[in-house]
């Protein structure tokens, strides 16, 4: 391995850590040296994970955690002190998707978003990321080091699906969270960037290749130049070069690892 991209001895927080990217970035930050927390609702999922890290020979503590709660976020991040003693890394993963319109469409069977769906979102896939981000910051201000990471979309927040626009908001405003927070942190030696996954086969985008989605899926696949869709080993190769000194230079980007999809017009 080349030295920059050595993570031996960092520690790195994970959200949603129990299935899908989430897990693939977490087991693959374990294998570029880092030991990890894995965050999720889900105990049983993340104690997966952990299997999964251990066998790679790095620690991992997985701490079951709502991160819309402020509560469980300092509890978790407590935790993390009192095993490890500092915070290196944190990968907000942890997302949700509610694909309905936005108000009632004629002849159209699916029901409009209630209010209550928009804040699971906005909570969930803005609000988290802040609380983490607060919730750490001061540690990694004071040893005047870190690495922040956003999982955003790049179907999301550069083109965009119909029916989904509370989910396209939500990506649209981490990435500009992104932006700023990196120009605020930058003095401390802190980076804070993004990665905009396209279509990613995981059990989150399942519905996209279920039977009934196959002329969409088609036409998706049409749009993409490499005609083909995103492993999550390629999020989570970029989320290593994110997370290590090779990346040093690199603060306050969205990039997109989606085939060419947002770029093809």
């Amino acid at each position: 391995m080349l030295e920059e991209f050595d993570l031996t001895g960092k520690v790195a927080i994970v959200t949603g850590a129990g299935r899908g990217i989430g897990k693939d970035i977490a087991l693959t930050l374990a294998e570029a040296g880092a030991d990890i927390v894995a965050v999720a609702r889900s105990e049983d999922q993340i104690k997966e994970t952990a299997k999964g890290v251990s066998a790679l020979g790095h620690k991992c503590l997985p701490i079951p955690t709502d991160i819309t709660q402020i509560d469980q976020i300092q509890s978790m991040v407590q935790s993390t002190l009192t095993e490890f003693g500092k915070i290196d890394i944190l990968v907000n993963n942890a997302g949700v998707e509610i694909d309905k319109p936005i108000a009632p469409l004629p002849n159209l069977k699916l029901p409009a978003m209630n209010l209550e769906e928009w804040h699971k979102i906005m909570d969930t896939n803005v609000t988290a990321p802040f609380l983490l981000c607060q919730a750490i910051g001061p540690h990694m201000i004071e040893r005047n080091q870190g690495k922040v990471i956003n999982i955003t979309s790049g179907v999301a927040d550069r083109v965009g699906i119909l029916y989904n626009t509370a989910y396209v908001a939500s990506k649209g405003a981490l990435s500009l969270f992104t932006r700023k927070l990196a120009w605020e942190w930058a003095r401390y030696n802190i980076n804070v960037n993004a990665i905009g996954p396209g279509g990613v086969e995981t059990e989150m985008a399942a519905p996209l290749f279920a039977p009934e989605s196959k002329a969409f899926l088609e036409k998706l696949l049409s749009q993409i130049p490499f005609h083909s869709f995103v492993k999550p080993r390629d999020i989570s190769l970029l989320a290593v070069y994110l997370a290590s000194d090779a990346s040093k230079f690199v603060t306050g980007q969205n990039i997109y690892v989606d085939g060419g999809f947002t770029g093809s017009g």
